[in-house]
């Protein structure tokens, strides 16, 4: 994994403690387990009752990256004034008005699914022609 991986595990992800899981080569939570155990006085653990050991588990996090989007800022200047208040007043009651421009400032990356959101809101506010977002990252998504 590369330094950066081990650098970005978030504080107090849990670890699973079956090494014995066809699945534990590429889950997150068994991947960072070593680590933590070296690096951590406390480890906070997925329930061993809970896990099914296979790949229908439910904590199963890929350690796979994937594509994240930043940034959405640059769609005002190609949608029309009713356009682009049909599509801001979507996404601020989907994410919250703070949460909304954080979003469109690319301060706060977008994962997959919320792509989808803003490309969704897009078409619900009659924009026909294809946007790209400002700028797009790979990274290791934690939680979804």
């Amino acid at each position: 994994m590369p330094k950066k991986f081990y650098t970005s595990i978030p504080s107090g992800y849990p670890v699973c403690l079956h090494g014995d899981c066809p699945m534990a080569e590429t889950c997150l939570h068994q991947i960072v387990y070593p680590t933590l155990l070296e690096k951590s006085d406390i480890l906070y653990v997925v329930n061993p009752n809970r896990c099914s050991k296979d790949d229908k588990c439910t904590f199963y996090r890929s350690n796979t990256p994937i594509t994240y989007a930043r940034g959405f800022a640059h769609f005002q200047k190609r949608m029309f004034p009713s356009q682009y208040d049909r599509f801001s007043m979507i996404l601020t009651n989907k994410f919250g008005r703070t949460s909304y421009y954080e979003r469109r400032r690319g301060d706060t990356a977008l994962t997959p699914k919320e792509q989808r959101i803003v490309l969704d809101a897009l078409k619900q506010a009659g924009v026909t022609e294809e946007m790209k977002f400002e700028s797009y990252e790979e990274n290791i998504n934690w939680y979804d």
